[in-house]
């Protein structure tokens, strides 16, 4: 065999051997290829496609839900006891020890109001990119919109943000504290949460099924987040001219405005909750066009 053959063997095998055959009489079938994409020729979500699979998307949350306190003695009791004992440690370092404001409220009640939005946030996005990258089995099997996956993972945790929050319910009745008029501001709190914390979940999730060092970067990066949110300390610490540059991030919006609706620490900070609302608008729609962009080779690339 000369060398030219032998090199075009190496560079196109599947060419050289159908060549081969062709010359010695032999008829050859094409192997079937299947292809797995979204056929939406748009970068854009196709969300009537998305409305189609909505048993598939609420399969995915209570899946998501069952798997998650399988063998777990506690259960859903982790809702609870997670925020409970960070909240315990932070008021003994950051309140007792570091002695950090609380804007007059308790540090217990002010710090479990951060943590509540927080751990939602971050176990969302945790939950999220792990999920779309332990799905690679189904996602190289069946088409489905692979949007389904991380944003089915974020909805799963919705479970653990209402039972903390109804322990947050209790803590204020136990420090005597009332909700005022501001909390009338919840649902735009929570939507701007929700596009916040799905927006962050869909750029980390196309990144991670790329760049697998971002699988295991993702809890430090989580951890660094914390500390440029309002959790441990009130966005009043902030100094006056960086405070709307502070507010890009959308949960001080949401941080700040779960507290001034249920502690009463401040007026219900209107300008912190708009500039988060354009910011979070902003993070899902890029990491929507973004994450569509790159889908294709998902089942290829897990």
């Amino acid at each position: 065999m000369n060398k030219l053959k032998i090199l075009n063997i190496m560079s196109n095998p599947a060419e050289a051997v159908a060549s081969e055959a062709a010359s010695d009489g032999i008829a050859m079938q094409p192997y079937p290829v299947t292809r797995i994409r979204n056929t939406s020729g748009s970068a854009w979500t196709n969300w009537v496609e998305l409305y189609r699979y909505r048993d598939l998307f609420q399969y995915l949350v209570r899946r998501e839900i069952k798997v998650r306190y399988a063998q777990s003695a506690i259960g859903v009791g982790w809702a609870v006891l997670q925020p409970l004992f960070t909240m315990l440690v932070f008021t003994v370092i950051f309140g007792r020890l570091a002695k950090l404001s609380s804007d007059g409220a308790a540090y217990a009640l002010f710090s479990f109001a951060g943590l509540v939005p927080w751990m939602f946030f971050s176990n969302a996005v945790t939950d999220g990119v792990n999920g779309l990258i332990s799905g690679a089995s189904m996602m190289s099997k069946v088409y489905f919109p692979r949007m389904l996956m991380p944003l089915s993972a974020n909805a799963a945790r919705m479970i653990d943000f209402v039972v903390a929050s109804v322990v947050m319910s209790g803590l204020m009745l136990w420090y005597g504290v009332a909700p005022n008029w501001g909390l009338l501001a919840l649902p735009w709190i929570l939507a701007v949460m929700a596009l916040c914390t799905s927006g962050v979940t869909l750029w980390l999730a196309t990144f991670a099924i790329q760049f697998r060092d971002v699988k295991h970067a993702l809890g430090f990066i989580v951890q660094i987040l914390m500390y440029a949110a309002p959790v441990v300390y009130p966005a009043s610490l902030v100094p006056d001219a960086y405070q709307r540059f502070y507010a890009i991030n959308p949960m001080v919006g949401v941080i700040e405005g779960i507290r001034a609706g249920c502690l009463g620490t401040r007026a219900m900070p209107w300008d912190f909750l708009l500039i988060g609302t354009i910011s979070a608008i902003a993070l899902f729609g890029t990491g929507v066009t973004y994450f569509n962009s790159k889908q294709r080779v998902f089942a290829d690339l897990a």
